[in-house]
């Protein structure tokens, strides 16, 4: 009987246990690549721009349509979480996004754990490519750098603004090398005392379900591949006479 009795507490032990899991929504999942490229660690997570507790957090939109933009899942939802900020700052063509154009803002207070929000612009939604996408991670990393952030979040967001002409784990890789690059340069130029000592410590690519593999196997490829490259660039000081 005793030994029942303790079966029955176990086992109500256990589906509490899991209803308090389920409760919680659990862990996202995610994927953490072994290599640090620069000191980096870079992940592939299945989280919304709204949810991650990042010191700087990017997003990406197109410039901004007369007609009305686009906002479906997690775009909609972090507009909505933001007060309608995006679409405001957009409607009164305070934000044009203009390819390149940014916009950065402390969250309102009780809205989303990122500490700093970034919009990159797109430029003209018929116009983007994935060189597009180079542009974009070429910014991102000279903002991370100026701001100090160390933890970054990125999120395209380019699917939920109904665009599909990019399939997004390429999208993903075409911004994480030219974060890279970029951030080489930056660690050349504080090496020979040209720029102020900051590192970056974490770079978290956000991802919906649906693309969530296809982003994880792509900016590996791309981590790998733009690393080779990093290791052929020149090692000559930038400035001649330099030791």
């Amino acid at each position: 009987m005793k030994t029942q009795s303790l079966l029955i507490g176990l086992a109500g032990t256990f589906l509490l246990a899991s209803a308090s899991a389920a409760d919680t929504g659990g862990t996202p999942k995610e994927n953490l690549f072994a290599t640090k490229p620069l000191g980096i660690q870079w992940s592939v997570k299945m989280v919304g721009p709204f949810m991650e507790a990042a010191d700087l957090q990017i997003i990406c939109l197109f410039k901004h349509k007369a007609s009305g933009d686009t906002y479906q899942g997690a775009a909609k939802e972090t507009d909505d979480k933001l007060g309608g900020l995006l679409s405001a700052l957009r409607n009164r063509g305070e934000f044009v996004g203009e390819l390149g154009e940014t916009v950065l803002f402390t969250p309102p207070k009780g809205s989303i754990p990122a500490k700093r929000f970034m919009v990159i612009g797109l430029g003209d939604e018929k116009d983007l490519s994935l060189d597009t996408l180079r542009i974009i991670g070429r910014i991102a990393e000279c903002e991370a750098v100026r701001l100090k952030a160390q933890y970054v979040a990125w999120a395209p967001v380019i699917r939920d603004e109904g665009n599909s002409a990019i399939e997004v784990g390429a999208g993903d890789r075409a911004f994480a090398e030219q974060f890279l690059s970029a951030y080489d340069t930056e660690m050349r130029l504080q090496a020979q005392g040209l720029a102020p000592k900051f590192s970056i410590k974490d770079v978290v690519i956000e991802a919906g379900p649906s693309y969530f593999d296809s982003a994880a196997k792509q900016v590996g490829e791309g981590i790998d591949s733009i690393s080779a490259e990093l290791a052929r660039r020149d090692a000559a000081p930038y400035c001649s006479g330099m030791k």
